[in-house]
């Protein structure tokens, strides 16, 4: 058994991944923005907790005696500033694992930021609306490439996009670009973020699944 903590673990990714941490039973620290909504989500194996993964001090107190950290923590939308937020995060989470000793980050990733088949990433040929979100999360990935120093860090992301609707198989597959048209459930990509969390198969890299 492990101890992971789960920044931003209220959301679709981060609730699966704190699901399947528990499927195999692992201790697991949720960390949220409002503890009050997800109290009845916390169990004998689950602790609920409340935290800034912008702020290094919370997660070093946050991720201390852990053995691993999922950062699945986004923020998107109307009155929110992605650019400030994604580089933040990243720049809290290589400080603040560092001083709870904690040498392992699984990262929650966009597929945009891959190169396709041919070369081309998404991102360079997205509408405009959608680009400053994208950019956003891709500083974040830029400060764990120049700035991850000792920390074992891996951001991994879909092919291509999510399936919504599917459930658990317990399978996926590593892909070698971006692919538009892959698929895989938020169960089944949580099983991904737990095999990293657990083994660390890859390093300081972009890990596309589907």
């Amino acid at each position: 058994m492990s101890r992971f903590v789960v920044f931003g673990a209220g959301g679709r990714a981060g609730r699966q991944a704190v699901a399947e941490a528990r499927r195999r039973g692992h201790e697991v620290t949720a960390v949220v923005r409002d503890p009050a909504r997800y109290a009845g989500e916390a169990d004998g194996g689950v602790r609920v907790a409340q935290g800034d993964v912008t702020d290094a001090a919370d997660v070093a107190a946050l991720a201390a005696g852990h053995d691993a950290a999922v950062h699945a923590a986004a923020v998107y939308g109307e009155g929110t500033d992605p650019g400030a937020f994604f580089p933040a995060a990243a720049r809290s989470l290589v400080a603040g694992l560092g001083q709870a000793g904690v040498g392992r980050l699984v990262a929650v990733g966009l597929s945009v930021l891959l190169p396709g088949a041919d070369g081309t990433r998404q991102i360079d040929v997205l509408p405009a609306e959608f680009r400053p979100f994208c950019l956003a999360h891709e500083s974040g990935l830029d400060v764990l490439r120049a700035e991850g120093g000792a920390l074992d860090w891996v951001y991994v992301s879909p092919a291509g996009d999510f399936d919504h609707d599917g459930g658990r198989t317990g399978r996926y597959g590593v892909r070698a670009h971006g692919d538009p048209a892959a698929r895989i459930s938020y169960a089944d990509f949580a099983v991904a973020l737990l095999d990293e969390a657990e083994k660390a198969r890859h390093s300081r890299s972009h890990l596309a699944v589907s």
